[in-house]
């Protein structure tokens, strides 16, 4: 064979009692998810916003984003429910470049597996001590979901992963919320039939068990802009864009439509100030229709302490090593706006 077997890792039950998030976190949990559970069945007119750096690369910088977060947080908590985004896998398009601190811990140095289980479950209950705020995580790897699913209270399921059937069970096991974002083709039935199947309970083997699942009915789509024959990005966050999302929910047997906007990625072409821009249009698309008001529950914005982007090594703390970013000062007026819409 041509694996290479280097460690046995431990289970998610060993990582989570070696390293368990204290008792008196789980109210915090168990209030968050009920509060976006209550935004996604449409019991709450919160707008979420799932905000954050691209990939979680340093503890340190990003519990300081997140601390600076949760100041805001306590401002539009009214109207808002902030999420913030410390996603610890990095899907790479050429399986090239950073994957993320599950991988390495430490972006100079060689990939570390057991090192970076422990460092992302660390970073996670970290930023729940010193914010308040339970967090977003990409599924890029389903076997890894045992490690920090007391922790988290949304899931993302990329576009690279949306088809995957291992991610679609998986999911339907999930008692959060789960989006699932558009695949990069763009094709909207893909996701839709991603929502479904997340819907509705399942058998199937997980981690060496034979499982069952009861479904997820908090699973529902992403927007996130596609790429075509051509290479080049097609936004699908318009007017027109979500009255078709509408129309598509409506012949389908799917339990509470629902829609998140990524506002970067094939949506802004990765121009990270477009974002703003992005989000103010989706917002007032919200304001001229009552449907996709009630169909568009958030946005997803990237966002890091200083904008744009640097290479592994460039040294300059709280900016991001993957996609560029929106710096703070301009992620912070762009919150404080998203609330006035509301």
């Amino acid at each position: 064979m041509s694996f290479q077997f280097i460690t046995h890792l431990p289970t998610p039950e060993q990582i989570r009692t070696e390293h368990p998030l204290p008792e008196h976190f789980t109210e915090i949990k168990r209030q968050r998810d009920a509060e976006i559970r209550d935004v996604i069945t449409g019991k709450s007119n919160k707008f979420l916003v799932i905000i954050g750096p691209c990939s979680a690369d340093n503890e340190d910088s990003v519990c300081d984003y997140i601390s600076r977060l949760a100041k805001v947080n306590e401002k539009v908590k009214d109207k808002l429910i902030l999420i913030p985004r410390i996603y610890t896998n990095k899907p790479r398009t050429t399986g090239e470049g950073y994957k993320g601190i599950v991988h390495q811990p430490d972006p100079e140095k060689k990939p570390d597996f057991l090192a970076g289980l422990i460092a992302m479950r660390k970073m996670h209950i970290r930023a729940i001590e010193e914010s308040g705020l339970t967090a977003a995580d990409e599924m890029l790897y389903p076997e890894n979901w045992g490690y920090i699913s007391d922790i988290l209270s949304y899931v993302a399921i990329g576009a690279r992963s949306v088809e995957d059937q291992q991610h679609r069970l998986t999911a339907s096991g999930f008692d959060v919320a789960a989006g699932m974002k558009n695949p990069t083709s763009g094709d909207m039935s893909v996701m839709l039939n991603s929502v479904y199947a997340a819907q509705h309970p399942h058998s199937f083997i997980y981690r060496g068990w034979e499982v069952a699942t009861t479904g997820n009915e908090l699973t529902h789509t992403v927007l996130r802009g596609a790429v075509n024959k051509h290479g080049s990005n097609v936004p699908n966050y318009h007017y027109e864009d979500l009255n078709l999302l509408l129309e598509l929910y409506g012949k389908m047997d799917l339990m509470y439509p629902a829609c998140v906007i990524d506002a970067n990625h094939s949506n802004s072409g990765k121009q990270f100030e477009q974002q703003i821009r992005i989000t103010k249009e989706v917002m007032h698309s919200r304001k001229l229709n009552r449907d996709i008001h009630s169909l568009v529950k958030g946005v997803m914005i990237e966002s890091y302490i200083e904008e744009g982007c640097q290479k592994v090594g460039g040294g300059v703390y709280g900016k991001s090593i993957t996609d560029p970013c929106l710096g703070w000062e301009a992620s912070q007026r762009l919150i404080y706006e998203i609330a006035e819409y509301e």
